[in-house]
């Protein structure tokens, strides 16, 4: 498998070579069992309930259109790329960066715009995401990539940064080869150590 990625690596074809999307991991994270209801059993959610979802996409798409300079002079960027979609056969994810940004330190930075409040701690699908746009981003701009910053909406556009830990982008790289093994082998995972989160799921009725 890994020379097999390796060779798909030389030959970078984003519509041949398997991938997952940042979505896939954030889901996953979640719960694991969301990864087998979706690509094993191919069982869609019900995202219609999910409001702060679609609410959040909204956002995203009229986003591009308000000027936001200020929070970007706060943090020493000197450019700017708008929904950036990035895709790496080497470590198997694609998605759309809200914002790449490149800084005057010569790093560059993911700039992710959450339609929510910032709760006084990191949530942790937030920060790895974040994390995976970072991975993303170094790979394609082959560019130093030490921090990156979430813009929470609902919080007067409140800005936070994540400074990232070597062990951050290696459990990342641990669950999505998780990801792979689910979906290629069929295995049912353990569900979330959070019996919270089975409240409002949306396979809740199903999930045993």
């Amino acid at each position: 498998m890994t020379e097999d990625l390796e060779q798909d690596a030389v030959n970078f074809d984003t519509e041949q070579t398997p991938m997952i999307t940042t979505s896939d991991v954030l889901e996953y994270l979640f719960c694991p069992r969301f990864t087998y209801y979706m690509n094993c059993l191919k069982i869609p959610q019900n995202e219609q309930l999910r409001y702060l979802v679609l609410k959040g996409r909204e956002i995203h798409q009229n986003r591009a259109k308000e000027n936001r300079d200020y929070l970007r002079k706060k943090i020493a960027c000197i450019k700017k790329e708008i929904n950036i979609y990035l895709a790496s056969p080497r470590i198997r994810v694609r998605g759309v960066v809200d914002e790449v940004l490149t800084l005057a330190d010569g790093t560059m930075a993911p700039l992710d715009y959450k339609y929510t409040k910032y709760r006084e701690y990191l949530f942790r699908t937030h920060k790895y995401q974040s994390v995976i746009y970072a991975m993303l981003i170094q790979e394609t701009y082959q560019k130093p990539v030490v921090r990156g910053y979430i813009c929470y909406l609902r919080d007067g556009a409140l800005l936070k940064e994540i400074v990232y830990k070597p062990q951050d982008f290696a459990y990342i790289s641990e669950v999505i080869d998780e990801i792979f093994r689910i979906i290629q082998k069929g295995c049912y995972p353990a569900k979330t150590k959070f019996p919270n989160r089975c409240i409002d799921c949306c396979y809740k009725n199903i999930c045993v």
